[in-house]
C-alpha cells in the first residue's frame, strides 16, 4: 500500500490533519482538497487510488462531486468513501445509492478508517 495516493476532501482543517497524519504514518501519499470543485480537478489530474469525500462542502457538495467523478471515464472506478457527521438511520444506504462506494461517520474512528482504506486498496 505504501505510496498509494489517497485524496482527502474536507473543508475542516482538524479533520484533514487527523486523516492526513494517519495515512502518512501508514505510508500512503495524501492529497487534500477543500471543495468539491478542487476534488474533481485533483482526482482528474492525479487519479488517486482512493477518495475520502466529505459530503457537505463549500461550492458543489461531495455528493455532486462524486457524481461528476463517477460520470468521468478516467475517474469512475476510483473508490469514493463518504465522510459525514450524518449518522441517522438510512443515511449510509442513501449515500451508497448516490454513488459512494463506502461510508464513514464523523468523528472518524481511526481503526475503522484504516480498515476501510485497506479493504478498498487491498
Amino acid at each position: 500500500m505504501a505510496g498509494k495516493v489517497v485524496l482527502i476532501v474536507d473543508d475542516n482543517a482538524k479533520n484533514v490533519k487527523l486523516v492526513r497524519d494517519v495515512l502518512e504514518f501508514k505510508g500512503y501519499a495524501p492529497l487534500v482538497a477543500e471543495t468539491g470543485e478542487a476534488a474533481v480537478a485533483l482526482a482528474t489530474e492525479h487519479l488517486p487510488a482512493l477518495i475520502l469525500m466529505d459530503v457537505h462542502l463549500p461550492g458543489i457538495s461531495g455528493t455532486e462531486a462524486t457524481k461528476m467523478l463517477k460520470a468521468n471515464e478516467a475517474t469512475k472506478k476510483i473508490p469514493t468513501i463518504a465522510l459525514t457527521a450524518m449518522a441517522m438511520k438510512g443515511v449510509r444506504e442513501s449515500l451508497l445509492a448516490e454513488g459512494f462506494d463506502g461510508y464513514l461517520s464523523k468523528p472518524v474512528e481511526l481503526k475503522e478508517l484504516l480498515e476501510l482504506v485497506k479493504s478498498h486498496l487491498g
